[in-house]
């Protein structure tokens, strides 16, 4: 079982080499990274490329997932309801990220379902919890409270992200265990969902079908 995170921003996006990004992740007790840029493995940590999609409508997030590499993560940002059932249900699609800035109605049962059937993660992403404060940070813990309700009903993957732009913003197991705490999420949970990655990338071993 190898823990990870799900989303990280090396340079030039962030101001953090991957070597160095995945020199703290080893101290921080993950052992893969997902890229927005660079891939390779460093002091022992896999780091695999991520491609980040942002479509204006399903059938573009579609034609940017026939473009993906072959051996990368997909991850597409959320919208409305419409959009995301789309999107859940699109072949090649690996995570579903953006969650607390969707409306709230924009994750609902069927869209729990849907991810659950086609094997869709996703993304708490902690970036949110640590640098909001007042009003905004407890509608992140509320919207994220919905998902966890959702999450146990029809048992979808979460993944779970720093979405690090500096080595600073790396987040260790302990401090993930402690900061999904803050929405209700049991540790065996958070250690559930730092293990997906791992089993995405064992379906993206196998053969990617994109409809």
């Amino acid at each position: 079982m190898a823990y990870a995170d799900a989303c990280v921003h090396p340079y030039p996006s962030g101001d953090t080499s991957p070597a160095r990004l995945a020199l703290e992740a080893r101290a921080c007790g993950l052992e893969i990274l997902v890229s927005t840029a660079g891939a390779g493995e460093y002091f022992g940590v896999r780091v695999v490329k991520g491609v980040l999609v942002r479509g204006r409508t399903p059938r573009d997030v579609a034609r940017s997932v026939r473009r993906a590499p072959q051996d990368a993560l997909v991850l597409v940002e959320g919208g409305d309801d419409g959009f995301n059932r789309a999107v859940l249900s699109t072949g090649g699609v690996d995570v579903l990220r953006g969650m607390h800035r969707v409306p709230r109605r924009g994750f609902d049962f069927v869209a729990a379902k849907t991810a659950a059937d086609h094997r869709v993660a996703v993304e708490i992403d902690l970036a949110p919890l640590v640098a909001c404060h007042g009003r905004t940070r407890q509608k992140v813990l509320g919207r994220y409270a919905d998902l966890l309700g959702l999450q146990r009903k029809y048992a979808f993957p979460f993944c779970i992200a720093s979405n690090a732009h500096s080595v600073l913003d790396l987040r260790s197991v302990h401090d993930m265990v402690g900061l999904c705490s803050l929405f209700g999420m049991e540790k065996d949970e958070v250690h559930a969902a730092l293990s997906t990655v791992e089993g995405l990338l064992d379906r993206e071993e196998q053969v990617r079908v994109v409809e």
